[in-house]
């Protein structure tokens, strides 16, 4: 075993080595641009495109010309809600659009939520089921009815697949038949989910997907917007030529789109097993902290989560000097697009914790290069530090 450990997969995953071996060549000798249609190089850069293509599109089960591929899920989610507002506008002059999402959503949703609120655009945030629950994380199917509901129909319900924090998957096939037979464009942001867990986006009425190759073991900089080819009525944000469907303008990151086809390839074939070991794996993290230690609460649903995710409050201790006693072994106390603020998870305040519950939470990411040595490893140098770090807490004093 080697030090130190990593179990921040919800951060980002090691980039797979079958991965980068796909991409070598379009690293090196095969640099041709996609759009270049008048030579070898620019030929073989699109055959690889499209290879990769069908890849990603296999894995959510969609049809290779859905698929547009961006920089990141950051920018899939932009597209998504930004450019269905603006064909609403389009299509219906004079009506409000409105976006219904949740209050647990990752920030690249309700950031441009919140821009999209200040441009004339309704936006509905909605609660989930509080800590405490066995549905906790996940949203209240009567709070999106009513809003279904209403007249007239909201443009857009966003609602993440698989929360990036505590895990918790949304009942993502009923919220999909709630949309589609009220006639609403159905977002999830899927870039914790994909690769992890089933998505078949026809069974689950999914119009609009955001992925993000560096969530599932492919490269950084490069994911992939699912966009039904039929009904899914997304205006372009990026201008200058019109590649892909008139999306997203750009020259094609060939090399990062390769290895996302590649990592999407894999985790299709390898992910009943790999989520069966992760699921293995995390409940045997989970099993040895409760038995060493006590006053702890594992946050979000236990039955509807990610295999490889686990989210624990420490009680009476803070989780950055927890994270400090550990130094060689990489958690997170949150989401890595803000674990540099000092304010606690607006996803753990969602779910009904305190700010001090928050601020003693760490998030663990079982991946698919963790090992039991590795989990056991962890399992007792945090009960470790945690007892070390109660017995000075005049916080833990006083809870006891």
């Amino acid at each position: 075993m080697n030090l130190p450990i990593y179990l921040d997969n919800h951060a980002t995953t090691q980039l797979d080595p079958r991965v980068l071996e796909a991409m070598m060549p379009y690293l090196t000798s095969a640099y041709g641009n996609a759009a270049s249609h008048s030579h070898s190089f620019g030929w073989a850069a699109e055959q690889a495109v499209e290879k990769a293509r069908g890849q990603v599109a296999q894995l959510i089960g969609a049809s290779p010309k859905e698929i547009v591929f961006t920089s990141g899920a950051t920018e899939s989610n932009n597209l998504a809600l930004k450019g269905a507002v603006e064909s609403a506008r389009a299509a219906h002059p004079g009506r409000e659009p409105h976006i219904v999402a949740q209050t647990t959503e990752h920030n690249a949703v309700l950031d441009p939520c919140r821009w999209l609120g200040k441009q004339n655009c309704r936006v509905t945030v909605l609660p989930v089921v509080p800590v405490g629950e066995p549905d906790a994380g996940r949203i209240r199917f009567d709070d999106l009815r009513r809003v279904l509901e209403a007249e007239p129909a909201p443009t857009l319900v966003a609602l993440m697949f698989a929360n990036n924090e505590i895990g918790t998957i949304q009942p993502v096939d009923e919220i999909g038949r709630l949309c589609h037979d009220r006639g609403v464009l159905f977002h999830t942001d899927a870039a914790q989910a994909a690769g992890k867990v089933p998505i078949d986006v026809s069974r689950s009425h999914v119009d609009l997907l955001s992925i993000s190759g560096h969530k599932l073991y492919g490269p950084k900089g490069v994911g992939a917007l699912f966009a039904r080819k039929r009904g899914s009525r997304i205006a372009e944000q990026m201008h200058g030529g019109g590649h892909e469907r008139a999306m997203r303008s750009g020259t094609l990151n060939v090399p990062g789109i390769v290895g996302l086809g590649a990592a999407c390839e894999l985790a299709a074939a390898d992910m009943a097993e790999e989520s069966l070991r992760l699921a293995a794996l995390r409940d045997r993290l989970q099993t040895k902290l409760i038995a060493g230690l006590d006053r702890l609460r594992v946050n979000g649903s236990q039955a509807h989560r990610l295999p490889g995710n686990l989210n624990i409050t420490f009680m009476g201790v803070d989780s950055q000097s927890l994270m400090m006693g550990m130094r060689d072994v990489a958690v997170s106390s949150g989401s890595a697009c803000t674990s540099a603020k000092i304010e606690p998870s607006h996803v753990l305040r969602a779910l009904g914790l305190t700010d001090e519950q928050a601020h003693s939470t760490l998030r663990f990411g079982i991946g698919r290069f963790n090992t039991q040595e590795e989990i056991d490893f962890v399992a007792e140098r945090l009960i470790d530090v945690v007892q070390k770090l109660r017995e000075l807490s005049p916080a833990y004093a006083d809870l006891t």
